[in-house]
Parts: structure tokens; sequence; C-alpha cells
């Protein structure tokens, strides 16, 4: 069960499912840092977070694709805290097209660095603030296109790339951290919707998927939960 006091990043909060993650672990009583490239749309959530009278939240910019800019926010975050409970690497841009040259070279760059690379650097800079946790998990939310043989979804071969490569860093973190009690909690969602009904049939929705992590966080300590996979709706093609 979460308790009150949990001091929680999320990563891509500004909108979408980084929103709902944040505003679900402030619903619990958790002090949210919410991350996000643009500055204002971080801002906006945590005056969201704010109104709703029950946690507490900070806002902070980050770059996940500029190294200086994911040393900046850790830096930040060391100034203003003494731990981090729960890391949500949830920040990553998608990138649609099914061709190569369906995106620029600069896009690709961009999409690698921001999804791989922000991962791994943002992890690295915050695992001290982790350590000092007495119930620490990081949460990456990494997409069924991380998944070995999946090709359903109709996001660009560099984001597959990116997806491939955040699953297997959570993996090898997973093996090399779960001895000092430090869970490594991974979901591979397939391509899902922020809202719809929650029924058989239905695609899959952002709440379901955060209430996948609110329940892996919420397990006793003697519980390591490694990943979460999603049954698919297989598309009429081969």
């Amino acid at each position: 069960m979460l308790s009150n006091g949990l001091r929680v990043v999320v990563t891509g909060a500004g909108r979408g499912t980084g929103r709902t993650l944040a505003l679900a672990f402030a619903e619990r009583g958790a002090h949210v840092v919410v991350s996000a490239r643009d500055p204002a749309a971080a801002g906006r959530t945590a005056d969201l977070i704010g109104r709703s009278g029950a946690g507490t939240a900070e806002a902070h910019g980050c770059d996940l694709a500029d190294p200086a800019s994911v040393r900046g926010f850790a830096a930040a975050l060391a100034d203003r805290n003494d731990r981090i409970d729960v890391l949500v690497n949830n920040g990553a841009g998608y990138l649609p097209g099914v061709g190569l040259d369906d995106a620029s070279d600069e896009e690709i760059v961009e999409t690698v660095a921001g999804t791989a690379t922000g991962t791994v650097l943002l992890t690295r800079h915050l695992l001290p603030l982790l350590r000092a946790s007495d119930r620490p998990d990081v949460v990456n939310l990494v997409s069924a296109c991380g998944e070995v043989g999946h090709h359903r979804s109709e996001a660009h071969p560099a984001y597959y790339a990116a997806k491939h490569a955040q699953a297997g860093f959570a993996g090898i973190l997973s093996h090399r951290l779960r001895a000092e009690g430090i869970r490594v909690i991974s979901l591979y969602p397939p391509d899902f919707v922020q809202d719809g009904p929650r029924e058989p049939g239905a695609p899959l929705t952002a709440r379901s998927v955060v209430e996948c992590v609110l329940f892996a966080v919420g397990q006793p300590r003697d519980c390591f939960i490694r990943e979460f996979h999603f049954e698919q709706v297989r598309s009429p093609g081969p």
C-alpha cells in the first residue's frame, strides 16, 4: 500500500500519461517532482496538483535528450531533497513512420537520445537519492515496441531501437540493484489511448497502465515485480 509522504519523480509529466501518473501519486499523498521538456507544461501539472489539496508538487524543466539539462535537473533535486522514493522514467517522444526515411536525422537522434540515453543518465544521477530511501523503486514505461518480435505498432524503427535499448537497460539494472533492495519495474504496454471504455475488446487506457504502476510500487518490499506485459489486439495483417 502506498503511504503519504512519498517523494516521486515523474518525467514527461507535462501532459498525457505522465500527467495522469503525477496526479495519481499526488492523490495518494505523495510529493511529486513534475518534470517535462516544456517548463510551462510541468508547471500546469504542478498547479493541478496544488489545487487538488492532496499531495504536493514542484515543477522542473528537463530535456532528456540534452545531457546538460539532465545533470542540471538532478543537481536541483539533490539541493532540495534528501531522498527519492520512486523514479518514473516516463518521458519519451513518440516517433511515427514505418519507413526509415519517414523521419529526419535530427528526429532520429532526439528520439534515441531522449528515450534511451536520457533514461540511463537520469537514473544514474538520481541513484544516490534513491539509495537514501528505505523503499526505492525505479519504474520504466517502456512500450511493447521494446519486446522481442513485436511488430504491430506504426512507430518509426528508431523508436523501436530506443525502446529496445531502454528495455535492455532496465533488465540489467533490475538484476544488479536487487541486492540493494532497489526494485526496477518495467511496463510494456501496446499503443494505448488516454481515455476510453475500460471493457473487454476496447483499447488499453492510460488509467489502466497507471494503476499497474501504483499496484507494483505499493507492494511489500519482499515482492519484486519485474515486468508487466499486456495482451494485445492483433491487427488483421500478417
